[in-house]
């Protein structure tokens, strides 16, 4: 019995997505809950598994468009598949096999936008052959039986193997997109590679956050000596008694919760003419990962304790790099903060996280000459700063929030006490 291997669900706003990659090979045996997949939409990147012990069936390559839906693979129920065998090193492979003639019946292929016919190779290295002319079969193959891989074209076409070139043929009409592989120069010098569903859609969103708000950015600077202070003093405690570390976020995200209490007009979206005001605390902590931006949302951080905070933003991290960050977590977010300090920024203008209002941005924390009492001394400075929609957020509101989140970082017993 064959099980389907279907691209799931993932939301009403989502209807396809990109095939990212592959975990096993077709012909391979899998375990029930094995991952066999990643695929990558306009918002999330997700993994899928087996459902069935049994033996797969690639039916669609790596790099291509897929729909929700979609049947992707097969899993024969119970039949016995091979193991995963590592291709062959250079030194002992087998020399390329010559071209098929154009008559010959290919091996069954899984499903990929076909262009040039260079006999029994992979769609991979069919679109380079197509795309810049190299014939794979003046190529000595380091793959299975000695087959020409992705690599070995790409290793060509750096110079490392001498080429002979072919004119490529005209490309068999296709209405699906090409896979999003790697196409270099033949110079080296450049690369070119379709973005993926979520880099456009991140470009999309900053566009319109550009074009559609009337968006200005406002400073200010935080000494965060007595938050070190606190962290220091009670940072090994804190450890031991809750299992996660005391981090800066957990108190600018307290701070931020504070500073909406007090000006509510930045917790605030504009929808047509109408300002929705928020009377709610869910706060979106952007997170860098290999596969762009994402902004997973702590809900209810006002009912939330320091601990809390810290273990869901430490949660939310790990899955955002693993793909396994769900659509409903990125969603309904009042205000967002970020934090480019992580990465060495001094200082920034982050853009809104459209349709929300304000944008907090973090940096760096550097010893800077401050004048106190009238007496030059040296503390850890950080500048702050907000992104705000001044359609509905006037510069004094603005101002007043990032001055009242100053004030309670440099004094974060009103945090911890719950008293401003």
């Amino acid at each position: 019995m064959a099980l389907e291997v279907k691209i799931p669900s993932m939301g009403e706003s989502i209807t396809g997505g990109l095939l990212a990659s592959w975990s096993v090979k077709s012909g391979d045996a899998v375990k029930k809950g094995q991952n066999l997949y990643s695929y990558e939409t306009d918002k999330i990147t997700s993994e899928g598994t087996a459902e069935a012990d049994g033996k797969i069936t690639i039916l669609v390559n790596a790099g291509t468009e897929v729909l929700v839906g979609q049947v992707v693979a097969t899993i024969e129920i119970g039949a016995a598949g091979s193991s995963p065998t590592p291709a062959a090193s250079p030194a002992t492979s087998a020399p390329a096999p010559a071209a098929k003639p154009a008559t010959a019946t290919p091996a069954p292929q899984p499903i990929a936008a076909k262009s040039v016919d260079v006999g029994d190779v992979s769609p991979a290295v069919r679109r380079i052959a197509a795309e810049t002319g190299l014939n794979p079969a003046s190529i000595p193959g380091t793959g299975k039986d000695g087959r020409v891989t992705k690599g070995d074209m790409l290793a060509a076409l750096d110079g490392q193997t001498p080429i002979q070139a072919v004119a490529p043929s005209a490309p068999a009409p296709s209405t699906a997109k090409a896979p999003a592989i790697e196409i270099p120069s033949r110079d080296g010098r450049t690369t070119r590679k379709r973005m993926s569903p979520l880099r456009r859609k991140i470009a999309e969103r900053l566009v319109q956050a550009k074009s559609e708000t009337a968006m200005l950015t406002t400073f200010n600077e935080v000494n965060m000596a007595p938050v070190m202070e606190l962290r220091k003093r009670h940072g090994e405690e804190f450890l031991k008694k809750y299992g996660v570390k005391l981090g800066f976020m957990s108190f600018f995200v307290k701070a931020a919760v504070q500073a909406l209490k007090d000006v509510p007009q930045v917790n605030a979206q504009l929808d047509g003419e109408d300002i929705i005001e928020n009377h709610f605390y869910d706060i979106g902590v952007a997170v860098g990962t290999d596969k762009g931006l994402m902004v997973p949302v702590v809900r209810d951080c006002d009912q939330l304790s320091f601990a809390g905070i810290e273990k869901a933003i430490g949660d939310f991290g790990k899955r955002a790099r693993d793909g396994k960050i769900q659509l409903p977590e990125l969603q309904g977010g009042v205000f967002t903060i970020s934090n480019g300090g992580i990465y060495g920024s001094m200082l920034s203008t982050p853009i809104l996280n459209h349709p929300q209002a304000a944008i907090m941005g973090l940096h760096n924390i550097v010893e800077r000459a401050v004048v106190e009492k009238g007496q030059v001394v040296v503390r850890p400075i950080m500048y702050l700063a907000l992104s705000y929609d001044h359609r509905i957020i006037d510069g004094k509101e603005a101002v007043t929030f990032l001055v009242k989140v100053r004030q309670y970082i440099e004094e974060p017993q009103t945090l911890l006490f719950g008293i401003s």
